[in-house]
């Protein structure tokens, strides 16, 4: 619910930035060296800034930490963006959730573990290493006795690659780290491929990309594709 929450507030501060002039072109960052004025680029509205940065980054090194925030900060931040989000987003929970995956059924026919396998193929073909799995409709017979429950099971995936240079830059992103790929039944045992629907392409609203490489800028927007690829193989049982 955190990561959802975070990607909901990220989009409602782009809000402002729509009406603005469009960003100047992203600052490439030189490795040898920290950005000058830091991380952050002013964009100014007609509307002004909806939330400010309340310190300052640390210069840059690889694998940086970003300060700790106060549980003041949390709660001022939390105080502005909520009431926002209330009048803005006027659905329900299973709506709300809804715009945050993106699915794909499976095709009449496949069963779950040729989605399965069909993953698990793709997935060694584009280079995206699978790191785990977690049963989750096993725990639910072994530690609920819940023997109705439909068949789950999520799957974990890394470009062992780009995430250590993401991880460099951003040292907090490890909590999006791995990708997951659920596979699901659902009520009339229809099978669904999901992930959660991170687009990172949004992140340019949000604020300048200072200091992030445009080769690795189009590494992640990559990653989202391949994770589409082996969920779609999965869907199709492509063996």
């Amino acid at each position: 619910m955190l990561r959802i929450l975070s990607f909901v507030l990220a989009w409602l501060c782009s809000l402002p930035a729509l009406a603005a002039e469009p960003p100047v072109a992203p600052v490439e960052r030189d490795p040898q060296a920290a950005p000058a004025q830091g991380w952050i680029g002013v964009e100014p509205t007609p509307y002004g800034p909806m939330l400010i940065q309340q310190a300052s980054p640390p210069p840059y090194r690889d694998y940086q930490m970003n300060r700790i925030l106060t549980p003041e900060e949390k709660k001022r931040w939390r105080q502005t963006v909520m009431p926002m989000m209330a009048n803005m987003a006027q659905m329900d929970p299973r709506e709300t959730m809804n715009h945050f995956a993106v699915k794909y059924k499976a095709k009449p026919g496949v069963s779950f573990d040729e989605v399965v396998e069909s993953m698990m193929l793709r997935a060694n073909q584009v280079n995206m290493k699978f790191v785990g799995s977690n049963l989750l409709w096993k725990d639910f017979q072994a530690i609920l006795g819940d023997y109705d429950a439909p068949r789950v099971e999520v799957f974990s995936f890394c470009d062992i690659a780009i995430g250590r240079e993401l991880l460099k830059i951003i040292p907090e992103m490890v909590v999006f780290l791995p990708c997951r790929i659920a596979v699901m039944e659902d009520a009339d045992k229809n099978i669904w491929v999901m992930m959660m629907d991170w687009d990172v392409t949004a992140l340019q609203l949000v604020g300048n990309w200072k200091g992030i490489p445009a080769e690795l800028r189009k590494d992640a927007i990559e990653i989202r594709e391949k994770l589409e690829n082996v969920m779609r193989a999965g869907a199709n049982g492509e063996l």
